[in-house]
């Protein structure tokens, strides 16, 4: 059987190299790039978080989160792990689940795909993006960029979505999909920076801190987490804010993001520790108040907000400052302007509909033989290598089925 994956990304690959576990089964893969995996190269900041051990259908969003089950049952983070140590792969598992290669880049993940891809045999066609597909007379066509066809028995979408456009984001898999009556949702940027009203949040570009996040409007509460946040010159960034930018990408205007700068400490404990500081060292400048919970910027900026003079003697300020030195920490408010596109995310909200699709296979409902998988339908994940689980679970589902290896199989 001819099997022809599009995308030679991280689900692409794992198709691929399921669907060739049967030698019967010719499989080649239509890279539109000068290389397999780039996209790849570039998440984890370089280091390629490649799952979570706590992958399991509530870290996932689209109109049918459960859609993701089968393909997590039958390939999950472990058995993932358990496949890429096959391969050749070892890795580390850091706090919170997250799973590492054990050399920190994410090239030995590329390389290990890409070698085993080679060793069974498949077809890896660089530099060769496909236009256009159709299913004619039991076989599915596909057109390159100079008018050239291939004819294969079986199709697998991989294309991955628009995030990332910088290392291979596109709309490819969309368009191809649509082509044989698909739907696509509205797309958005998710996994992303936030741009805020920065009057407040440019002061201290670059710090670094632990907080609880919430996106809220006019008092509702939209998404929550608690992480690190990295403030920037045009507003947010940090694994803490990427776990509420979805919300932030989809909801629309009028939002607010909320931070507790120490998420630790009640009021009561805040305005106790300013109190004792103040009796006991109450020649102290204002701007060295919070010196021992706070990173200096963020405590001097804190203090500003809070109309506090930094010149200001300790022994000078009174009960109602510290209370309004405690109410800033505890709800440091940014209005919420937006977020960074689609060249900064690191994954796309939306894709094509799953409804069409069945979640046992990935195979099209409307179309026989033709399957899709990873990032181009309508599934994405939290922050913290959920995306890519989502990638090879997928991706090693629709290669199994597309080759007819599904019967027999965990």
């Amino acid at each position: 059987m001819d099997i022809a994956v599009i995308g030679g990304g991280a689900s692409g690959l794992a198709a691929a190299i399921a669907a060739r576990q049967s030698l019967s089964n010719a499989v080649t893969v239509f890279e539109r790039q000068n290389r397999v995996g780039r996209k790849l190269l570039a998440t984890g900041n370089g280091r390629c978080n490649l799952t979570n051990r706590g992958a399991a259908p509530a870290r996932y969003h689209g109109h049918d989160p459960a859609f993701v089950r089968p393909a997590l049952e039958r390939f999950g983070p472990e058995e993932t792990l358990a496949w890429f140590a096959g391969l050749g792969l070892m890795t580390r598992t850091e706090p919170g689940g997250r799973v590492y290669p054990l050399s920190d880049t994410a090239g030995s993940v590329v390389d290990v795909l890409r070698l085993a891809a080679e060793a069974l045999g498949v077809s890896v066609q660089c530099a060769a993006p496909v236009t256009a597909a159709e299913k004619s007379g039991g076989k599915f066509i596909l057109t390159g960029p100079v008018g050239d066809t291939y004819a294969f028995d079986k199709l697998i979408i991989a294309c991955g979505g628009t995030a990332g456009a910088r290392v291979g984001g596109v709309r490819s898999g969309y368009e191809l999909l649509r082509s044989f009556g698909h739907t696509v949702t509205a797309l958005y940027p998710s996994l992303v920076q936030l741009k805020t009203e920065n009057t407040w949040a440019r002061p201290m570009k670059g710090v670094r801190t632990q907080a609880a996040i919430t996106l809220e409007r006019e008092g509702v509460l939209l998404a929550e987490t608690a992480g690190e946040v990295q403030f920037t010159d045009y507003g947010l960034t940090g694994p803490g804010i990427y776990d509420i930018s979805r919300a932030a990408s989809t909801e629309g205007g009028g939002c607010t993001v909320c931070l507790r700068l120490l998420p630790e400490l009640s009021s009561v404990d805040i305005i106790e520790y300013m109190s004792n500081k103040r009796s006991r060292f109450p020649d102290y400048k204002a701007e060295y108040l919070l010196s021992g919970v706070l990173h200096n910027t963020i405590a001097r900026t804190v203090l500003r907000r809070a109309e506090i003079p930094l010149e200001a003697r300790l022994w000078s300020l009174s009960d109602a400052a510290l209370e309004q030195i405690a109410a800033t920490l505890l709800r440091y408010e940014l209005p919420l302007l937006g977020t960074l596109g689609f060249e900064d995310a690191q994954v796309t909200a939306g894709g094509v509909q799953t409804d069409r699709f069945d979640p046992e296979t990935m195979e099209s409902r409307l179309v026989p033989g033709l399957y899709a998988c990873g990032e181009v339908l309508d599934v994405d994940g939290d922050c913290g290598g959920y995306n890519l689980q989502w990638a090879w679970s997928s991706g090693r589902l629709a290669g199994l089925a597309a080759g007819d290896l599904l019967e027999g199989q965990p």
